[in-house]
């Protein structure tokens, strides 16, 4: 795994890139857009400590708001994210 802080200025838009599957949990409350290499958006509207879990995905991600946005981002590598408890078959 790795594990990225992303901070974001208010109105502060990335660039377009891509991330294998990823867990991102917000630091702060959030709201703002993703754009996707065909165009569509995806807004989100989110609150400080709100957890997601994503597929891979390639997008631009905007800060939509007045404050600025945290948020840790923890990409999953190598096998896919299944996880078996002890025991279980």
């Amino acid at each position: 795994m790795r594990i990225l802080k992303a901070h974001y200025g208010p109105h502060e838009k990335s660039v377009m890139h891509s991330h294998p599957a990823t867990a991102a949990v917000f630091l702060t409350d959030a709201k703002g857009q993703f754009t996707f290499p065909d165009g569509k958006t995806q807004t989100f509207n989110v609150k400080a400590g709100d957890a997601q879990y994503e597929a891979a995905v390639t997008h631009l991600p905007e800060n939509t708001s007045d404050t600025a946005m945290d948020v840790i981002v923890i990409e999953l590598k190598g096998h896919s994210a299944k996880s078996k408890m002890a025991g279980t078959k």
